[in-house]
């Protein structure tokens, strides 16, 4: 059965903010866009991603190459673009490279800090609209649920999340390796310009204490202190509240020093030493290196965290590498589900169609053999299953080998179309199909045919009369109310020689004439 997973999308390195500004979805409004979504024509299912570095569609359909061709044409149209404008900017994604992509992405090796763990849960709720939305069905389902565990797994047996990769979290690593901890602490934040807020923020998300803001205007202060529940400084005090500070972090310069090695040193001495972390973000410098010279007094500049940085970047690097591998790994094991999505319906469909026929067959035979014992009705029930079976081994086995294989739809398809596996055609009409194939064109059926079919019926009802020979030599041999003595076991043992054997003669006078035996008897 064809069908197909396709991601069509753009990223941080396919195209630039002008461009991810112009087809990114609103948060918490995908709802409509994903009902229009799987309206597109060949979409059964469907599912979109808007971060402020990607936006993705990934589809479900039958026929994959006519989803890659729809599917920038939604984005397109979705925000009133021109499709040639997104042309040179987007990326498209087939099946198990579909798959791998979205796995990455869930990950965070697809992120722009590799690591970071904040894709993962804007995943989740994007497929949650997905889900709400009814655009998504079993296959994404199961692709998505499955990418936050690859997600898990990758955390849990890699350390790609453990080291800083950004100013603020390095600064962050700094402190924990001065501080045994950080909920006692307090932090002042120096300007409130951007890095210098996200750098409180992570500050505030590892727990440390409390956090002040000071900045030469004063009602920018109070308006970021507000934002992170922080205490705002007037300028003019910070000698004041600066011997209160654990962590400082300046985030703002001017001509001079906004902390002269003096003010330190007053601080300190009113802290009797107790240790101080001082983070100089600004260029130029805002903080004295010479304090660095200072007892207890830890300086780092925005060189030394960019220094941080590299050497953690390398490590994650390492760690990344770890993950693709394990990537790898669950993508087979998912195409592995995928493909079976047809194997097994197949494997169902074929062993129907076949007891279908074995009951009609073995229908056929009874009324025309006439009454039997229940006995004898069981022999011919379990003769005709092990035919079934041994007919269906070699088929069966060779599906159930190729489901993860490329080629797999090849096995699928041959097999449907040669026992006619999807039709509303019966057995007793594949059989009348199966009979006008092999007569002659365009003729009655020959001699040889019915002389086929005459010994056929010949050797059915020989292994008939051995089998119920078989019933009265057995009784015969028994002694009265006792077990069954050495004459009866050689009689029934004789018995099962005479049934093999006429076995045997009904499958050689069911061959054409003079023809080689076939691939069943090889195998019996």
């Amino acid at each position: 059965m064809e069908r197909g997973i396709v991601l069509v999308g753009l990223n941080h390195r396919s195209a630039p903010v002008e461009v991810r500004e112009r087809v990114a979805f609103a948060n918490g409004r995908l709802e409509p866009p994903l009902r229009r979504l799987v309206a597109v024509a060949g979409v059964a299912e469907g599912a979109i991603l808007s971060t402020c570095n990607r936006v993705e569609v990934l589809a479900c359909g039958p026929d994959p190459a006519a989803l890659g061709a729809a599917l920038p044409g939604f984005l397109a149209s979705e925000h009133g673009v021109p499709e040639p404008a997104l042309a040179g900017h987007l990326y498209t994604h087939t099946d198990r490279e579909a798959v791998r992509h979205l796995f990455r992405v869930a990950a965070s090796l697809d992120s722009m800090v590799v690591g970071e763990p904040q894709i993962l849960g804007q995943l989740k709720e994007q497929y949650a609209a997905a889900a709400a939305a009814g655009a998504s069905g079993q296959i994404l389902h199961r692709c998505f649920h499955r990418s936050f565990s690859v997600a898990k797994r990758i955390r849990r047996e890699t350390r790609i999340a453990e080291r800083a990769v950004s100013i603020g979290s390095a600064a962050v690593e700094l402190s924990r390796s001065i501080f045994d901890r950080l909920a006692d602490k307090s932090a002042l934040l120096l300007g409130a310009g951007t890095m210098g807020e996200l750098t409180a923020r992570q500050l505030l998300a590892q727990g440390v204490g409390s956090v002040m803001v000071a900045n030469r205007t004063f009602d920018r202060a109070i308006d970021v202190a507000r934002t992170l529940g922080a205490m705002p400084v007037p300028w003019d005090r910070l000698p004041r509240y600066l011997p209160l500070a654990d962590l400082v972090i300046a985030a703002a310069s001017g001509e001079e020093f906004l902390l002269p090695r003096a003010a330190i040193e007053e601080a300190m001495h009113e802290r009797r030493h107790r240790p101080m972390f001082l983070i100089d973000l600004a260029v130029p410098r805002a903080l004295d290196p010479a304090v660095n010279q200072l007892d207890n007094v830890y300086l780092y500049d925005i060189d030394d965290l960019e220094g941080v940085v590299t050497q953690n970047r390398g490590a994650r690097a390492r760690e990344a590498a770890k993950a693709e591998t394990i990537v790898d790994a669950e993508v087979d094991t998912f195409w592995r589900w995928y493909t079976s999505l047809d194997v097994v319906p197949t494997i169902v469909a074929l062993r129907e169609r076949m007891e279908a026929i074995r009951r009609h067959e073995v229908e056929r035979s009874l009324a025309a053999l006439g009454a039997l014992d229940p006995r004898q009705r069981e022999a011919l029930e379990r003769l005709t299953q092990a035919i079934v079976n041994k007919v269906l081994h070699a088929p069966l086995t060779a599906l159930r080998r190729h489901r993860a294989d490329p080629a797999e739809a090849f096995y699928v398809e041959a097999a449907r179309r040669l026992f006619h596996l999807g039709t509303e055609a019966t057995g007793e009409a594949s059989e009348e199909r199966s009979a006008r194939s092999a007569r002659a064109p365009d003729g009655p059926p020959g001699e040889a045919e019915r002389e086929s079919a005459r010994a056929g019926r010949r050797g059915l009802g020989r292994a008939a009369e051995d089998a119920r020979e078989l019933g009265r030599s057995a009784r015969s041999a028994r002694a009265p109310d006792g077990p069954p003595g050495e004459a009866e076991r050689e009689s029934a043992r004789a018995g099962r020689r005479g049934l093999g054997a006429s076995e045997e003669r009904s499958a050689r006078s069911a061959r054409a004439p003079d023809g080689p035996p076939d691939e069943f008897d090889e195998d019996t």
